[in-house]
């Protein structure tokens, strides 16, 4: 292996620059201030009634958009926001970059101010039948080009295509909450396969609404403990109860780490290793045996040519859910043994939520902080552990510990699993 490629003689990736937005705030000083001091991001909402909801709180970015322009907007604006940080600490032009564009981004439809607005559209049109059909026959007979842009998938890339200047036609992608990480593992494996010398990944979502809580919440997958909104999400505690939805992006720029050194860019970290396993069980709930996400895991590591005595912390998926957090300590537990041979890991959604699309960007994103800093984030709200799940989870208070190698988690509904490993930069 030479000073620039791996075990396997593929390039190694470099990170150069990256950028992130959460409810904790906006750029990685904010945030990385915010979570290693145990500070919550999750609050009520007040960005729409929530009169009969059983879920009243999230971890909402009220300080991007204005609520009037969407979660389409809202969603782009953070991916923006990311993007550009990523690209300054790198050192590249903001709309020249030259490198093509993975966005991971969530699934979009019209929302109800825009269906009511075609509905009464449509009843002045004489449509009789109200809903749908009228919709559908306002939309038919006039265009509506602030609507249909709205509701394309790539909307969000495109427009981030033209911003920066990346190369070729970019790529949008939705694999459920693993949609960040997987957005970084197709940069990585571009970079890899030599098609790119420098990517841009991101993954963005702006998309709490009231609609995407009901929907959730039909799944029984939201907490509903809405009395004391930062207390709420409770990772491996024995109360947990589900998750908070939230908003945010989280972005990589990497490059070959030849190209990087021969630039004279500061190396922040390397992405060495990316595993990725389909779980077909169920539409939400995990194979009971947890193979699956086992089988990610030992893919990821395979894939740096790690093993797992050479991970000094993890990154949990951790969403606070009775099911995913059982699961990932099951797995987790079968390739690291029995309270996982003593290494911590702690859930950054503890603080922010659940990010949903771009839970497994930001979440890389903080663990490269976690390796730049030495510090591991805590698990808040750890004040009733679960006897079941016998983990390190950094309860509640921040730790001093140099480390040089993450694990970072992405399980996501519909069977959708990836993992990354990020080390420091090789001597």
């Amino acid at each position: 292996m030479s000073a620039a490629t791996d075990h396997a003689g593929r390039p190694l990736v470099a990170i150069t620059g990256a950028g992130v937005v959460s409810p904790l705030g906006r750029g990685k000083k904010d945030n990385w201030d915010a979570l290693t001091a145990g500070r919550s991001g999750i609050h009520r909402i007040a960005r729409f009634p929530t009169d009969h909801l059983r879920t009243t709180i999230a971890g909402t970015v009220d300080f991007m958009t204005a609520p009037e322009d969407g979660s389409a907007a809202l969603t782009y604006a953070l991916a923006e926001a990311a993007v550009l940080e990523a690209l300054d600490e790198a050192g590249l032009d903001g709309g020249d970059f030259g490198g093509p564009l993975f966005v991971a981004a969530p699934p979009v439809e019209l929302e109800w101010r825009q269906r009511l607005a075609l509905d009464a559209e449509g009843a002045l049109l004489g449509e009789e039948e109200a809903g749908y059909g009228r919709i559908l026959a306002a939309a038919r007979a006039a265009p509506h080009p602030a609507y249909a842009g709205s509701v394309w998938f790539g909307n969000t890339a495109m427009h981030l295509k033209e911003r920066i200047g990346a190369r070729g036609l970019p790529i949008t992608l939705s694999t459920a909450c693993a949609s960040g990480a997987t957005a970084i593992q197709l940069g990585v494996e571009a970079i890899r396969r030599g098609e790119a010398d420098r990517v841009v990944s991101v993954g963005t979502d702006g998309s709490v609404t009231a609609e995407a809580l009901v929907r959730f919440s039909l799944l029984s997958a939201l907490s509903t403990q809405n009395e004391v909104p930062e207390k709420a999400s409770k990772p491996f505690s024995r109360d947990r109860d589900g998750f908070v939805m939230a908003e945010g992006a989280g972005a990589f720029v990497m490059e070959t780490l030849e190209g990087a050194r021969a630039r004279g860019a500061t190396i922040l970290g390397i992405v060495e290793g990316c595993g990725d396993k389909a779980d077909d069980f169920h539409r939400t709930r995990s194979k009971p045996d947890g193979s699956p996400a086992i089988a990610a895991v030992r893919a990821a590591l395979e894939d740096a040519g790690a093993d797992p005595s050479d991970i000094g912390y993890i990154n949990a998926h951790g969403t606070s859910t009775p099911e995913n957090d059982k699961m990932e300590h099951l797995s987790l537990t079968d390739v690291f043994g029995e309270g996982l041979g003593g290494v911590p890991i702690s859930s950054n959604k503890s603080m922010i939520g659940h990010t949903l699309t771009a839970a497994g960007a930001i979440e890389a994103v903080f663990s490269l902080l976690t390796i730049r800093t030495g510090t591991l984030p805590p698990t808040i709200n750890h004040d009733n552990p679960d006897p079941a799940l016998d983990l390190d989870c950094v309860p509640n208070v921040k730790r001093d510990r140099q480390v040089t190698r993450v694990l970072s988690n992405s399980f996501g509904f519909g069977g959708q699993n990836t993992c990354l490993v990020i080390a420091a930069e090789p001597a």
